[in-house]
């Protein structure tokens, strides 16, 4: 198992040069959220600004298009029938993109497995997996489509916590005991990069495995894995490779957690609070950079 040094993650960090514009410094696209769960699409999205990307857009259920915009008046946000999966640009070394799905999916909607699977087999650029789109995957279809993505070069990134690996692993009846082998056996099962969640988070590209040993109780609440996600996407829109996307961004949501239950106790941290502690966890890690 390898570990990152904590000079080496904080040196991740995407600072943007002078010169860049918003669209230099990556863009996401959010396919997330229902009319169920607006407040998983709102996290995840507004996660994405605070970690970094230049331009945020977001589509959801008609239903909660209003209710989502009003959480921040800089996201751009769409309904899912504006999304046209046909005409998806690629992601370039001039206009970095990357996808985040999942997050507040009700998968109750027959609609929401079409978007995953259009989104799979279109996207020219990381996509990251999470939430309600993770309990899809096992169909044979979305396997599919993953393995070719891993032929073709394009990263796709799974965030399951526990309950959700079991189900990705059910399908091949992989053994779930042990974390850390876990997350490699589902990253070589699916040609993907495994971020398996817990106290502790182990990060695996199907080669090697990463452990993230910063966790805190705190996180442990509802909307902290959409808040992780659109960090995750943030930085694999701002060029980062997906398993320095992956360790960086762990490491920041563990940081905003720990800072977060310092002033508020782990008691009473809630998803909210740990979006308001991104800005000032990334000023710890670059020593007080800010520029």
């Amino acid at each position: 198992m390898k570990q990152y040094t904590q000079k080496t993650i904080n040196d991740l960090l995407p600072f943007p040069e002078p010169q860049m514009n918003k669209y230099s410094r990556g863009k996401v696209v959010l396919i997330v959220g229902s009319a169920s769960y607006p407040g998983a699409a709102a996290l995840a999205s507004i996660a994405s600004q605070r970690a970094g990307a230049g331009y945020t857009e977001v589509f959801v259920d008609d239903s909660v298009v209003a209710q989502v915009q009003a959480t921040h008046s800089s996201l751009v946000v769409r309904s899912w029938d504006m999304w046209d999966s046909s005409s998806l640009k690629p992601s370039t070394p001039e206009h970095p993109l990357a996808y985040v799905i999942g997050s507040g999916f009700d998968t109750n909607d027959p609609y929401v497995g079409n978007i995953l699977r259009r989104l799979l087999k279109n996207a020219k650029a990381p996509v990251l997996v999470d939430g309600g789109a993770l309990k899809l995957m096992p169909a044979r279809k979305m396997r599919d489509m993953c393995k070719q993505r891993y032929q073709e070069g394009y990263p796709t990134i799974v965030t399951p916590h526990g309950g959700e690996a079991k189900v990705l692993a059910s399908v091949f009846a992989l053994p779930v005991d042990d974390q850390e082998e876990l997350a490699l056996t589902l990253s070589q099962a699916y040609g993907a990069i495994t971020v398996l969640k817990g106290p502790d988070t182990y990060i695996s590209d199907g080669d090697h495995v990463y452990s993230m040993t910063e966790g805190t109780s705190a996180l442990a609440k509802a909307g902290t894995g959409d808040v992780l996600a659109g960090i995750i996407g943030a930085f694999l829109a701002q060029g980062l490779g997906p398993i320095e996307a992956c360790v960086l961004g762990t490491t920041l949501h563990a940081r905003a957690g720990r800072l977060a239950a310092e002033e508020l106790t782990s008691i009473s941290v809630c998803a909210e609070d740990v979006l308001r502690f991104i800005p000032p966890a990334i000023k710890d890690m670059s020593g007080g950079r800010v520029s």
